[in-house]
């Protein structure tokens, strides 16, 4: 963990982000006493988008009945908001 005044963060704020990006933890000071904590930005994991199931949702409302072309297409032009 490093340390640095406020009087560091205002004169050499890129030093101080290059220890950050470095993966050290900076403790800012002021007269001796500390005011705040800079830490590294944890690595953000990426989750794909999840596409609905409209197979599922369909069965879940009409059952195991058969549905038209056309009506497949309504349901599913409504279902995006589409009219």
């Amino acid at each position: 963990m490093k340390t640095a005044s406020i009087r560091d963060v205002r004169h050499d704020f890129n030093r101080i982000l290059a220890w950050v990006g470095n993966g050290e933890e900076v403790v800012i000071t002021k007269r001796r006493r500390t005011v705040a904590r800079l830490l590294p930005a944890q690595a953000r994991k990426t989750v794909p988008a999840k596409m609905p199931d409209i197979g599922k949702r369909l069965q879940k409302v009409f059952g195991r009945k058969i549905i038209s072309d056309k009506a497949m297409s309504a349901i599913l032009e409504e279902s995006r908001g589409v009219y």
